[in-house]
């Protein structure tokens, strides 16, 4: 991580400026996020929110063309990436100077279930994580970020806790 005191006082900003907002607006902070997935090919799908673009596949191994990582790096990747940055957000927001942040995502699955056999979940049986900071900053300071953030992080917040899934679903023929 390089160390950029501007983009600290940047990033420092703007998430005070947001949480003033949503202070006073409470419905600016309410959102739906909508993201499109089409599949291209295959197996190889492509994601789609705005101005992103998210590609995913499988690998040779289960049949894709390794066009992009699987979803279950997606995921992983969404949470590690989810928490490294709320670490950045709350160090700032809190004055906590900090070096180098990673996180590293452990997570224990059994395909099995991917393969619908009775008895085995298809998700992950257990997750954990492992966060390094590098700071001269006194070590409370630097737990308080941590624990600030992983109580605030979106993603962190879908693994900790259940949530409803809904489903719809349209079936079109083709010359329809």
């Amino acid at each position: 991580m390089k160390p950029n005191s501007e983009l600290s006082e940047s990033i420092k900003t703007a998430f005070e400026r947001n949480g003033r907002a949503m202070e006073l607006r409470p419905a600016v902070g309410q959102k739906t996020a909508v993201t499109v997935v089409r599949v291209v090919e295959g197996a190889h799908a492509v994601a789609e929110e705005g101005r992103w673009k998210v590609s995913a596949d499988l690998s040779e191994k289960s049949g894709g063309t390794a066009q992009g990582p699987d979803p279950g790096l997606l995921v992983r990747s969404a949470l590690g990436t989810c928490l490294a940055m709320g670490y950045v957000i709350w160090a700032a927001h809190l004055g906590v100077p900090v070096s180098n942040v990673e996180v590293e995502i452990q997570a224990d699955f059994d395909a099995r279930g991917q393969h619908d056999v009775p008895g085995v979940d298809p998700g992950f049986s257990e997750v954990r994580y492992h966060v390094r900071i590098q700071s001269d900053a006194p070590q409370a300071d630097i737990e308080r970020v941590v624990e600030t953030s992983d109580r605030a992080s979106m993603v962190g917040d879908v693994f900790r806790r259940a949530h409803t899934l809904k489903r719809t679903l349209s079936v079109t023929r083709k010359g329809a």
